[in-house]
């Protein structure tokens, strides 16, 4: 059983409505609304106002279809936030020298889907061998698209490694003789062959 929640035209930025909702996205509800409840920003207040109404919303399309649904068995499947209009909320600043400066008042519509569904059943129907989601950036390309691992294996190299290898600030007999150790590791290893 699903349910579906949004509030629209909550005053402030999407963007620190975010913040909020990357705290509590895919959690259980209780969890949820324990963190909402003592999150220190402003945009929880209405995302746990939101997160009530899908809870109750939830429970109301349960009666309707005679299926009964624990709301302690609710979990957050999806949890957004869209950005809403600034028209009729624009304001001009003092600033100084007789200027003005403009401020653009921001509004956001939170949007919450919770779920009764098992998450393990959700995963597990995926398979091991199923590919995360593509990002927007990764389908862009470019250096957003590189995978950032850490301590990822490095092929090993045909060559043998030798130890003097030429540094940037290294001098040109240093890079020189560092080249002819190389040159001469490779005919080392020709001949073996």
């Amino acid at each position: 059983m699903e349910a579906r929640a949004s509030a629209k035209f909550l005053r402030g930025s999407p963007q620190k409505a975010r913040l909020v909702i990357d705290m509590i996205r895919g959690k259980n509800v209780n969890q949820a609304l324990a963190i909402l409840r003592f999150s220190n920003k402003r945009a929880a207040l209405g995302i746990e106002k939101c997160v009530k109404s899908a809870i109750a919303n939830a429970n109301e399309a349960a009666e309707k279809a005679n299926v009964s649904v624990d709301p302690d068995d609710l979990w957050l499947k999806a949890a957004y936030v869209d950005q809403g209009p600034t028209k009729n909320r624009r304001r001009m600043r003092p600033a100084p020298q007789g200027r003005a400066y403009k401020e653009r008042r921001h509004f956001c519509h939170v949007t919450v889907l919770v779920s009764s569904d098992k998450e393990e059943a959700n995963a597990k129907s995926a398979g091991p061998e199923a590919k995360p989601a593509v990002s927007k950036r990764a389908k862009r390309g470019g250096a957003a698209a590189a995978p950032r691992m850490k301590g990822a294996a490095k092929p090993e190299a045909a060559v043998p490694e030798v130890s003097e290898a030429p540094d940037k600030k290294a001098g040109a007999k240093k890079a020189s003789k560092a080249a002819s150790k190389l040159g001469a590791a490779l005919k080392r290893k020709k001949k073996e062959e």
